[in-house]
């Protein structure tokens, strides 16, 4: 199997991380819930593409590796495409077209009854529903959505192509 697919995903899964974080610390946008799910999976991507790329540098030596190389990449493309269906899901949640979570999150905290009030409250108040940064009229999940949607075709295409 050619390595142009899994490098592809790696590289396209740690662009996408690499927005997503240079947004939250240089742009000062702090990630909701189904943000966090994107990032996770993300990461998920990104690991199994560069143990698809390790794998077949192996493979090179040891062709029966082979199989697991390609199983790994699959694993890796599926990756991507469930992080643009979560994208999909939140932008249509931004936009309306659905109804995201119910409920909000705060990050644990301990101590008194009185520091356990102030950390909650000096949590950011982030909402799935709200666009807090958008280009062309779409959301960064929207955008997350078709550059992932983007770069599984592409990855696609490049492992099934002909040597």
């Amino acid at each position: 199997m050619r390595s142009e697919g899994p490098a592809l995903v790696l590289t396209g899964s740690l662009a996408l991380l690499a927005g997503a974080y240079g947004f939250e610390m240089i742009g000062g946008l702090v990630p909701c819930e189904m943000c966090w799910w994107q990032r996770w999976a993300l990461m998920a991507t990104a690991f199994f593409a560069a143990d698809a790329l390790l794998l077949g540098m192996v493979a090179r030596r040891q062709p029966a590796m082979a199989p697991a190389v390609t199983a790994t990449a699959w694993v890796a493309i599926l990756g991507l495409a469930s992080n643009a269906g979560i994208a999909l899901f939140h932008a249509g949640v931004e936009q309306k077209w659905w109804q995201g979570l119910t409920r909000c999150t705060a990050p644990p905290v301990a101590g008194d009854a009185k520091s356990m009030m102030a950390d909650i409250l000096a949590q950011p108040l982030v909402r799935c529903d709200a666009i807090p940064w958008q280009m062309f009229g779409i959301s960064m999940a929207g955008w997350n959505f078709i550059v992932s949607l983007i770069l599984v075709g592409a990855a696609t295409w490049l492992i099934l192509k002909p040597r």
